[in-house]
């Protein structure tokens, strides 16, 4: 058996002949198996794939690209590789493409116009067959790019007018709802809600949502305020430090996402106060560090598995006959995970904080 599993073609590497003389069938079998044409009996396609493991043989992925006409790879660009959020969209569109026969091609943009030009530039060279566009703000005429030479798209809260462009609707008015009931219902009565960059367009719509919130909730403008950061750890702690020195802490802050929220949190601790007691703060996203940060972080949770799971049906429904490719808008629930992060403010006279555990 081992002489057989090291066993060469002429050439002195393993080749589809070597597959085929130990499957006992033709090349042309073997090719059509390793390209899943369903011509193959399923008996056939076993002794193929059988012979593959047996001989330890890695089919070559551009050649099959070649035969069959397709590449079995979907571009997926993203903000930026530092955000935990990320990584975790990543892991969970992989493991939903490779269960389904797809390789994935990354690309991060870094918010950076001419690097995302270059990403796209890359995904058509390398032939993908859809792009699932997570980056929450990119130029348009880019995704016009791509439209253009009728490759399928999903994107998040952003409608092309293309057949092949899909739209995953998150809806951030559910969970800043939830968020701002839970702030009023402890008795909160200033709050202020630290942004993203305006420049995108999933800012916008959660400062904007924020704001509906509060009024629904009989905050008064004065006592819902919005101040911009950029999303990250720095801005959070930047934006915490200015609203300290110009005297304006509130008893409560919602952060755009969780890393600004980690942000103050850091900058809080830094000051001495303590939170939840002399200060509420809420994120947005739930990335894992959010459970383990101390206090653990109360949070607007935007699940990376649906946004995966989402992006990929979007892709394959256009990119698969038979698929669902009416369908353009796929809605992404957000909810609230309460944790330890918040409570009663210390404002409120007679009232004792209740104790969290």
């Amino acid at each position: 058996m081992a002489a057989q599993r090291k066993k060469r073609s002429p050439s002195g590497k393993l080749d589809i002949r070597d597959v085929a003389h130990r499957a006992k069938v033709s090349i042309a079998t073997v090719s059509r198996t390793i390209n899943r044409v369903p011509t193959v009996g399923p008996e056939l396609a076993k002794r193929v794939w059988k012979a593959i493991e047996d001989l330890d043989y890695y089919p070559n992925t551009q050649a099959r690209g070649l035969v069959s006409g397709r590449s079995r790879l979907l571009g997926l660009v993203i903000s930026e590789i530092t955000n935990p959020f990320f990584p975790e969209l990543i892991q969970g569109f992989e493991e939903i493409a490779v269960q389904h026969g797809y390789e994935i091609l990354i690309g991060s943009t870094s918010y950076d116009p001419l690097r995302m030009n270059l990403v796209i530039r890359r995904m058509l060279e390398r032939k993908v067959e859809g792009v699932a566009v997570m980056t929450f703000g990119i130029e348009e005429p880019l995704l016009q790019q791509l439209a253009a030479r009728k490759i399928p798209l999903a994107l998040v809260d952003f409608a092309l007018p293309s057949p092949l462009a899909s739209t995953l609707r998150v809806d951030y008015g559910a969970g800043l709802r939830q968020a701002v009931e839970h702030l009023a219902a402890l008795g909160h009565r200033q709050v202020t809600f630290i942004s993203g960059p305006r420049t995108l367009h999933s800012a916008r719509a959660r400062v904007d949502a924020f704001r509906l919130a509060a009024k629904t909730a009989k905050f008064s403008a004065a006592n819902a305020r919005v101040i911009e950061a950029n999303h990250t750890l720095e801005g959070g702690m930047r934006a915490f430090e200015s609203l300290r020195a110009r005297g304006e802490l509130p008893t409560a802050i919602m952060c755009s996402n969780d890393m600004t929220a980690i942000g103050v949190l850091r900058s809080a601790y830094a000051t001495g106060l303590r939170v939840p007691k002399d200060l509420s703060i809420i994120g947005f996203d739930d990335i894992r560090f959010a459970q383990f940060t101390t206090p653990s972080l109360t949070t607007v949770q935007m699940s990376r598995a649906d946004l995966a799971r989402a992006a990929f049906q979007a892709l394959h429904d256009h990119s698969t006959p038979g698929g669902n490719a009416a369908t353009h808008e796929y809605p992404i629930p957000t909810k609230l995970i309460v944790r330890q992060s918040t409570d009663v403010p210390a404002a409120i006279p007679g009232k004792a904080p209740k104790q969290n555990g």
